[in-house]
């Protein structure tokens, strides 16, 4: 646990979940156009590392769709596709966020220290719920 977590307040929460299938068929249809509007170069390559990429693009589009809701944004102007990357902790491998420019000011501007994320997947469904704290 953070230390954020530990003695933070909560500023925002927010939860997707994702039919994978439908992810699977946009990149089919769509290709790099969806995959370079959406993912960052490193999660693209993550994701098409793995035997079935599709599973870890829908997990990454849940997990930016809730960090957009937990801010109370959604993906828009003030936050985009490219602004929220999905990592791993470097301690622990678990996964993470990191803002870009965009997300990083706005975290700023709302107090936001911490941007904790949950992801877990089925084979027809990902999930992911995220939780900013102070």
């Amino acid at each position: 646990m953070t230390d954020a977590a530990q003695g933070g307040r909560v500023l925002g929460t927010g939860v997707d979940l994702v039919e994978n299938e439908r992810v699977r068929e946009l990149i089919e249809r769509w290709g790099s156009r969806f995959r370079d509007r959406v993912y960052l170069p490193a999660e693209q390559t993550y994701c098409e590392s793995k035997a079935a990429p599709w599973l870890y693009y829908a997990g990454r589009f849940a997990v930016k769709e809730a960090v957009s809701k937990a801010f109370g944004t959604g993906i828009g102007e003030g936050l985009g596709w490219l602004d929220i990357e999905v990592v791993k902790d470097p301690r622990t491998g678990a996964p993470s966020t990191r803002l870009g420019p965009l997300g990083a000011e706005l975290a700023r501007r709302r107090g936001v220290s911490d941007v904790l994320i949950s992801l877990s997947h089925t084979h027809h469904f990902s999930v992911a719920h995220a939780l900013l704290v102070s």
